[in-house]
């Protein structure tokens, strides 16, 4: 074997070992990388102390009850939780809320009830009946609407919309058909 400083006129010095012929410097690491595994490791220490063992930071599963407790209070405290025809009726007052349950029925619900609300009425290619008339299938009623919306009538083609749109969207649709009708006295 030869020496392995013969071939190595910059005087670095040469690991003793070759593989396939091909022989390494044994240089140090460069400062940087050596900086950056000791703040890597020293960051992982402080890491670990804080979370796992002085217990000050909090775990994912904490965070996670956190956030799901919030979700619930948001849901608890929201307008439609305690939804009554008296709120359905101040709900159809509420530009904000009919302009989204315009936009939630022209997305959903135009292709049987046109988007007059005549249904039938005007086409007698709609499938859906009017909903600006008098006349009511399933009960005329703020909370019968939906109760009709969100649970469908499946045997008339309406479908359940309550579980594809949720009781937010549900409640700002009918907002939005009880728009279209006079409140009566007392609402």
């Amino acid at each position: 074997m030869a020496n392995p400083s013969e071939n190595n006129p910059s005087g670095i010095p040469v690991r003793p070992h070759t593989y396939d012929g091909i022989q390494e410097y044994d240089n140090r690491l460069p400062n940087w990388w050596l900086f950056t595994l000791y703040i890597t490791i020293a960051f992982s220490i402080v890491y670990w102390f804080y979370y796992h063992i002085s217990g000050v930071g909090a775990t994912d599963e904490e965070k996670l009850a956190v956030a799901l407790q919030q979700v619930e209070e948001a849901r608890k405290a929201s307008a439609v939780g305690d939804l009554d025809d008296a709120k359905l009726w101040a709900m159809s007052r509420d530009d904000a809320v009919v302009a989204a349950g315009r936009e939630v029925f022209e997305t959903n619900c135009v292709a049987c009830h046109l988007a007059s609300l005549r249904g039938k009425e005007e086409s007698p290619a709609a499938i859906g009946p009017s909903l600006v008339d008098s006349e009511w299938i399933h009960g005329g009623n703020p909370m019968d609407i939906r109760n009709t919306v969100s649970n469908g009538v499946l045997e008339k083609g309406m479908p359940a919309w309550g579980t594809v749109l949720g009781d937010q969207k549900v409640a700002e649709v009918v907002a939005y058909i009880l728009s279209h009708h006079d409140a009566p006295a007392g609402n």
